[in-house]
């Protein structure tokens, strides 16, 4: 396993990080089998762990502090706050209120006395940025998080985070955590290119495009998958056809179309490490499988013909951060009052 810096923290992560979301009620709800796969993971090298505290509402942290018991030095733990966790509408969100709260109950969850990384897992509009760095900072400073990040941040609030820390002495961002994958390669065009600017590491999620790139959703077929899955894009006739074209190249390669999609992922020199989230153990070994993967210019010239970088394939992804300003008809729209009057 050859390890990566993490950003700038001096932290060494696997390329490969172990998403904990499918372990829990959301994926696999049987602890002692999650946990076995946790350290068949562990055991090939992988020490970097990502999981939420949304996730299976707190189980998935739950499942993961089992599994670290006597492992926890060993392991760069990884986990978020942000989405909702209560019906009161303050059990949310990244004011200092929600984190300072979150954080204890994330830590007694995962059975430890300190967070490796700690990510704002959305971003949070109605909340100061600088109350969201002040209270991070304090965290930090009393030793329950070593590292803070963000997700699916747009280059535009990376930027204006990075100024607030520096005029305010805050901690800085060190992470990001964007969607990335051959067919969501959005992000190369201003996200990582400032990521890399502010010497930042990189946790991209999705490589596989939620299954889309695993090989068994082909168009014009009916597969297991896409019956039981309710995701859109599977029926994205955009997205069909680039995988259509894909799968070619991977035999050509004589790789498996899962093991293209991750040697992608990581072989951007701005990606620190790609996240898999694996239900089963099958997944599971098919993805440690391919972490020694290096395609050739060549291939990457001919993904670069079929996905153009920068670009993204087909409709938004569900889980995509939207910003307010797309979302909110009255950000876009004025008022008809001001429209009269104009």
């Amino acid at each position: 396993m050859h390890y990566r810096t993490l950003g700038r923290t001096g932290i060494k992560v696997s390329p490969y990080a172990l998403g904990a979301m499918m372990f829990g009620p959301m994926g696999n709800p049987d602890h002692d089998d999650a946990i076995a796969m946790i350290h068949k993971a562990l055991d090939t090298g992988i020490n970097f762990l990502d999981t939420a505290d949304r996730y299976s509402a707190g189980e998935s942290e739950e499942i993961v502090g089992k599994a670290l018991k006597g492992r926890r030095e060993n392991v760069v733990l990884a986990t978020k706050v942000h989405g909702p966790m209560g019906e009161d509408p303050n059990q949310q969100g990244s004011s200092r209120r929600w984190i300072i709260a979150e954080v204890e109950n994330s830590l007694r969850r995962l059975q430890t006395d300190y967070i490796d990384l700690y990510q704002i897992h959305r971003p949070d509009p109605s909340t100061d940025i600088e109350e969201t760095l002040s209270a991070l900072s304090d965290l930090i400073h009393s030793g329950k998080v070593r590292a803070i990040g963000h997700s699916a941040m747009p280059a535009s609030d990376i930027v204006e985070a990075q100024w607030v820390a520096e005029r305010r002495g805050y901690e800085r961002f060190r992470t990001e955590q964007p969607t990335y994958s051959i067919l969501n390669r959005g992000i190369e065009s201003e996200v990582l290119p400032v990521i890399e600017r502010y010497g930042m590491g990189t946790l991209v999620w999705s490589p596989l495009a939620k299954g889309m790139l695993t090989g068994r959703i082909r168009k014009d077929q009916q597969s297991d998958l896409r019956r039981t899955e309710m995701f859109s894009s599977f029926s994205d006739e955009q997205r069909l056809d680039k995988v259509e074209q894909i799968i070619p190249l991977a035999e050509e390669a004589g790789l498996p179309m899962t093991h293209l999609a991750m040697a992608f992922a990581i072989a951007h020199p701005g990606v620190t490490s790609a996240i898999i989230g694996p239900r089963t153990h099958e997944h599971l070994d098919d993805l440690l499988a391919s972490v020694e993967v290096n395609l050739s210019d060549d291939i990457l010239d001919r993904i670069d013909a079929i996905v153009p970088p920068g670009t993204d394939v087909g409709a938004p992804d569900e889980s995509a951060y939207r910003p307010p300003a797309l979302t909110q008809t009255s950000l876009r729209r004025r008022s008809p009052e001001e429209r009269s009057a104009a």
